[in-house]
């Protein structure tokens, strides 16, 4: 059975601190009406990776926030391990690194992903939300936190997956359906902007991202005045 109850804590970004500051630049953008390709971008003379570990926590809020609607149904528990995935492909999952990749069921395994980067983000010693922006950006320019944020991005875009595969009419009879797209959408221009998935994680769901990244190519053409 999944462990949500329905509710959420998001990880919050501490005020003044550069995860703030990195998160704060997102929200103006999109709220003075800036494009969605404005608003992936790497504002200029910030780090890359710090740009990267503040979009994973905000992703992560996303997907938590919309998961938490439906995680108490009833009906998620009728799934069985290996029910529920993207067609022509299941995702296993791994307690420990190394150790056995067991079938779960779709919602498990949402629920044991969520967990899982919810414990990664609330350690300091991994997510550092500290004052000292030197400090902290030694931990994110490491070529260990590049790999636990490729990780989180693959997973993420795992839960988009199966929620699109299986969850997609309850969240359009609930009316989340636009904000649904709206933040998968965002996701996919931000992993496609820092080239963030690998494309045999994409392929099971190349039919919903393939018109997603031609939006994101077009955006970036220069554009044309008529005369």
């Amino acid at each position: 059975m999944p462990s949500h109850t329905g509710t959420f804590t998001p990880v919050q970004h501490r005020s003044g601190t550069l995860r703030d500051r990195l998160h704060s630049y997102t929200k103006r953008t999109l709220g003075a009406g800036g494009s969605m390709n404005e608003a992936v971008r790497l504002p200029p003379g910030e780090s890359c990776a710090a740009w990267v570990a503040v979009h994973a926590i905000d992703f992560y809020n996303d997907v938590s926030t919309i998961w938490a609607v439906m995680s108490t149904d009833p009906y998620l528990s009728s799934f069985r391990p290996g029910d529920g995935f993207p067609s022509g492909v299941e995702y296993r999952w791994s307690e420990t690194p190394g150790s056995e990749a067991l079938s779960v069921s779709a919602p498990v395994y949402i629920d044991k992903v969520l967990d899982w980067i919810a414990a990664q983000m609330n350690d300091e010693s991994k997510f550092p939300d500290d004052d000292d922006e030197v400090k902290a950006l030694r931990v994110f320019q490491t070529p260990q936190f590049a790999a636990l944020c490729g990780q989180v991005f693959r997973r993420l875009f795992r839960v988009y997956g199966i929620i699109y595969s299986s969850f997609f009419g309850t969240l359009e009879a609930l009316e989340m359906a636009p904000h649904l797209n709206s933040c998968f959408k965002h996701f996919m221009f931000f992993c496609t902007e820092f080239g963030l998935l690998p494309e045999r994680e994409i392929e099971p769901l190349e039919v919903l991202v393939k018109p997603i990244r031609k939006q994101y190519y077009q955006a970036k053409q220069p554009q044309t005045v008529a005369r």
